[in-house]
């Protein structure tokens, strides 16, 4: 399978994937459908790429992340996939400066479930064609830290073991830097061609693609730090030296007690300039 064969894949199972139309309930009893994401950007990097070995370092994703060949042993190519939320979304979401807009509630939830069908179809897409691939956010494997231990013995004993992280085995946000698909901002998220406002999913596989030119050298390259993301944040998460992830989980958390089964809030996101762009004046 060729490039442009591969990326008609994609663009054929996200049409295909049911779940990104859903109707939103109105608090007066009526109900209006909304689109949670428009196509995705495609992103590809080697699984090979030294990277991946990088992010074990403890300054980085940490030891518990697992390299491409360790979800897949036959890996030749990472796939990394940012879906911008909507226009109606991020708009919505854009005028509350604390409440997460309802949009923005079903992006985050439904939304995630639409992503998971849809790199589960294109997963097995290539499987059918006689490319292994795995989705390592699906693999039994996977595991999230908030604010837990990651009890794998893997990391060194000077950190002792009463260490408490924010982490996971395989990080969307890492793959996506590796693949050429954007830098990191002040909020920790990735700013891409289309911006931040939106979700990433990606997978492994036996396919053997070249990998994008990463047009950046810099972990923050795209990033202006204009600060707008430190003023938008409701409970002060994020500063100039980044974002600490135990104000922003606690937070998440009391969102999902006032909404639930929903969680989210994505102010960091939305209302900045990086919302659906790369910021002008980054240097790039």
């Amino acid at each position: 399978m060729e490039r442009k064969q591969f990326d008609e894949l994609v663009q054929r199972v996200f049409s295909e994937t049911e779940g990104n139309l859903v109707m939103i309930e109105n608090a007066d009893g009526t109900s209006r459908q909304l689109r949670m994401f428009v196509e995705p950007l495609i992103g590809v990097g080697s699984a090979d790429d030294p990277l991946f070995e990088e992010y074990k370092k403890p300054e980085a994703a940490g030891p518990w992340h697992r390299s491409p060949k360790e979800w897949l042993p036959e890996a030749k190519t990472a796939v990394s996939l940012f879906f911008p939320i909507s226009e109606e979304a991020r708009k919505s979401n854009r005028a509350e400066p604390v409440t997460p807009s309802l949009e923005w509630l079903y992006c985050r939830i439904e939304g995630n479930e639409f992503l998971r069908s849809f790199i589960a179809r294109l997963r097995d897409c290539l499987i059918e064609e006689g490319y292994q691939a795995c989705a390592p956010a699906l693999d039994e494997r996977f595991r999230a830290f908030m604010d837990q231990k990651p009890d794998t013995g893997l990391y060194p004993a000077s950190g002792g073991s009463d260490l408490t992280v924010y982490g996971s085995t395989w990080s969307e946000r890492h793959a996506a830097y590796v693949c050429g698909l954007g830098t990191f901002g002040l909020s920790k998220g990735i700013i891409t061609r289309k911006g931040m406002a939106g979700r990433f999913a990606s997978l492994v596989t036996a396919l053997e693609l070249k990998a994008d030119e990463r047009p950046y050298k810099g972990l923050y390259d795209y990033c202006i730090r204009c600060g707008k993301c430190i003023e938008r944040c409701p409970v002060c998460a994020v500063s100039e030296k980044g974002k600490e992830h135990k104000p922003c989980h606690e937070w998440l958390m009391h969102v999902k007690k006032e909404y639930a089964p929903r969680l989210g809030c994505g102010k960091c996101q939305t209302a900045v300039p990086c919302e659906s762009r790369i910021p002008a004046g980054c240097g790039r």
